[in-house]
């Protein structure tokens, strides 16, 4: 793991989730965009070298909406950016810990995606992301 890349945050609304990040951080959102394969709206904000993601369901059967029903708005992800995705869910998996997707997956901010399962985890729910490089 090479560092912490994102913190992801599940909120309701983005009309009062991003102006209060914005004045909180003290740092504008530099950039939304939607995951339609995953029903959900991101915004990003930069702190030093790390970045604060804000999710938003956009179907209220949506993961982000069903985890807010269950657990409220707060801390949904931790993410850690690893150099090769597919040798770091390899190696995970070989030491036991259960991944939520067998391959990789497109995610938000030009990332490869792959999520390992809070149970195994201590109850935190795990990003691994690998940055897409033009020509893969």
């Amino acid at each position: 793991m090479l560092k912490v890349e994102h913190i992801g945050l599940a909120v309701k609304s983005f009309e009062q989730s991003i102006p209060l990040f914005e004045q909180l951080l003290s740092t504008p959102c530099y950039k939304t965009e939607l995951v339609a394969s995953e029903k959900v709206n991101t915004a990003f904000f930069q702190v030093g070298e790390t970045k604060i993601e804000l999710l938003e369901s956009t179907d209220p059967e949506g993961v982000i909406a069903k985890f807010i029903e269950k657990k409220g708005e707060g801390m949904h992800h931790i993410a850690f950016e690893v150099a090769d995705i597919e040798a770091e869910m390899q190696r995970l998996s070989g030491l036991g810990f259960q991944l939520l997707n067998p391959t990789p997956k497109q995610g938000a901010d030009n990332k490869l995606v792959c999520f390992l399962h809070p149970k195994g985890t201590n109850g935190v729910l795990i990003e691994l992301c690998q940055e897409i490089v033009k020509g893969e």
